[in-house]
């Protein structure tokens, strides 16, 4: 199948200053839900926008589903729902007029049918209890959920959500997830732009990750996380003993607290029965040990040897 998006050397400059995107070459298979990731002022709404058509490219080129933006815009949108930088309501109107409003604009959703559809579409994001309510009242994260509505208001081939968990609460960003999943289920492709890891590790297939506007890796998010390595942890009462022990045996130290001592994880064929065996013969108190796979974050930190926000 052909991808959903497909970038080749796509850039974005702005005057006076360097590129916001730069050579960008982004491939997003049909069917995969997508992690955009990077820091705040990485690229990724700017890439957005030209994804969709909003910005013209200084260079290179972008197609969705299959044809080439912005030039398909009238062919391809009615494909795609989209929630990029926030939600544009109208405040003196509630949720359910603001859905209204948008699925009357859409020259190919059926009138005949337009309640049934708005009302299906606040149920699917939580608010049907707040629909009556003036979109001025709501909160930032009740707001994000009703421009994730619209963007459901029909069934769409592509997803595209910038920042959806934006404003959310914890039980919030769940449900948000949840509803990722399930359209993915039905073969929405959903690209996910975030600056939260743990986001993207809970729920995307796939991932890109952005840095000062250029691509830094993309591929499936076990992958990237494979490619980096784990640690071993031992956690103790007795760090400067542990850690003697660990280095007599090859095993590298890269921190240690008054209860715990990390290392790079042992060689290939290490026994870890053994080495566990050995700090104990040593007198070594322990009283946790193992070793933890990478997680995304670790690849990231790999890759570009910073972190970012991680937690929200």
């Amino acid at each position: 199948m052909a991808p959903a998006i497909e970038t080749r050397d796509l850039t974005k400059r702005y005057r006076g200053g360097r590129p916001a995107v730069d050579r960008l070459s982004l491939t997003v298979p049909e069917g995969a839900v997508f992690g955009f990731l990077g820091p705040n002022g990485s690229g990724k709404t700017t890439t957005i926008r030209m994804l969709m058509g909003l910005i013209e490219p200084t260079a290179g080129t972008a197609q969705v589903l299959g044809r080439p933006m912005p030039r398909g815009a009238r062919t391809v949108l009615p494909h795609v729902g989209a929630l990029i930088e926030g939600p544009a309501l109208y405040g003196f109107l509630s949720g359910r007029d603001n859905l209204v409003r948008v699925d009357s604009a859409d020259p190919t959703a059926d009138p005949r049918t337009r309640r049934a559809r708005v009302g299906a579409a606040l149920d699917r994001v939580g608010l049907t209890a707040a629909a009556a309510k003036k979109a001025k009242a709501y909160s930032l994260g009740m707001k994000q959920r009703l421009g994730l509505a619209a963007a459901l208001l029909q069934p769409r081939r592509l997803l595209v959500l910038d920042e959806p968990t934006n404003g959310l609460d914890p039980q919030g960003m769940r449900e948000i997830r949840t509803l990722v999943r399930e359209l993915a289920t039905d073969g929405t492709t959903v690209f996910l732009s975030s600056h939260l890891l743990d986001e993207i590790e809970q729920v995307c297939t796939h991932v890109a990750v952005m840095a000062q506007g250029r691509l830094i890796t993309q591929g499936p998010v076990a992958e990237l996380a494979a490619g980096a390595r784990g640690k071993l942890v031992v956690t103790t009462p007795d760090p400067a003993d542990a850690a003697r022990v660990l280095k007599e045996h090859g095993i590298t130290i890269t921190e240690t607290s008054d209860d715990a001592v990390v290392a790079e994880p042992p060689p290939p064929g290490t026994e870890l029965a053994d080495l566990n065996t050995a700090l104990v013969t040593a007198g070594v108190r322990v009283r946790g040990f193992g070793v933890e796979r990478a997680s995304l974050e670790d690849a990231f930190v790999a890759l570009t040897g910073e972190g970012f926000d991680v937690a929200g």
